[in-house]
């Protein structure tokens, strides 16, 4: 983008985030911030806050945009995955089977951080349609030498269920991000919601990787993204529903892994409000 002026600079950032070319919460404010510092005023602001309005921690680094200087601002984010990465790496056991879905940086970056530092384990993934996020989780994850299989999303049961325990194909933990995370639960890429219950009810651990900025007290709407995602030139009249994110109750989640700890939902909270 060198070359661009920084109005072509800044559309460019709004055209990516909307489209999705631009991934994961993280990435998102990274972006958002860097676009707003070309035209650091309320109306920028409000133009990058109405893109996607599932993602609080945008929110939140705009918020503190003309408090803290963007190098401070920036900085978080190293210092706050490099803590990540250290209470990751405690949870992981060799030999562990570890579930997650879509594409969280976090949680990514938190997986390459435990195999580089000798933690023997593999991983399941989904493809995560319709966008199939997933496929770079799975990219990102071979690169690193992690042994990673990808499955069908609608094959969650079968990559997390102790029902496989004979063949040896059940996960042992699942790793979760969140685009946002409230007082009653997360919201996560829609199929998390299904696949928390799942692990729940195999009584498999379902941690949230995630930036404890990604926390709101506000009403955080779910994103209804375009039909033609999912099916491009579909019958005349069929109705598609395409939500891109859901909400997981806080019942299904063993604890909350932010750059504050690996905390139980209400110890999060009160280190959080």
């Amino acid at each position: 983008m060198e070359c661009m002026n920084k109005r072509e600079k800044f559309n460019k950032i709004l055209k990516d985030i909307k489209e999705v070319k631009i991934q994961g919460a993280k990435n998102v404010a990274k972006s958002a911030l860097s676009a707003y510092y070309l035209f650091p005023n309320s109306k920028s602001k409000r133009i990058l806050l109405s893109l996607r309005a599932t993602e609080p921690m945008l929110s939140n680094v705009l918020a503190k945009a003309n408090k803290q200087s963007k190098g401070s601002l920036l900085s978080h984010f190293d210092e706050s995955q490099n803590k990540i990465n250290k209470f990751v790496h405690k949870l992981i056991k060799n030999n562990d089977k570890i579930f997650t879905h879509c594409h969280s940086t976090t949680v990514v970056n938190a997986l390459i951080y435990s195999k580089k530092h000798g933690k023997k384990f593999q991983v399941y993934n989904t493809e995560t349609r319709p966008l199939f996020q997933g496929r770079k989780t799975a990219t990102e994850l071979k690169n690193a030498k992690i042994k990673t299989t990808t499955f069908v999303d609608s094959a969650s049961f079968v990559a997390i269920a102790k029902e496989n325990k004979k063949d040896k194909t059940y996960s042992t933990k699942v790793f979760l991000g969140a685009d946002a995370l409230l007082s009653k639960g997360v919201i996560n890429k829609i199929g998390s919601g299904m696949i928390a219950k799942i692990a729940k009810d195999e009584k498999i651990p379902v941690y949230i990787i995630a930036d404890s900025w990604k926390f709101t007290k506000k009403k955080v709407p779910i994103e209804e993204r375009k039909a033609s995602e999912v099916w491009n030139n579909a019958p005349k009249n069929t109705i598609i529903k395409n939500p891109a994110f859901e909400f997981i109750p806080r019942k299904y989640i063993k604890a909350i892994v932010s750059e504050k700890g690996i905390l139980e939902y209400d110890k999060f909270l009160k280190f959080s409000s």
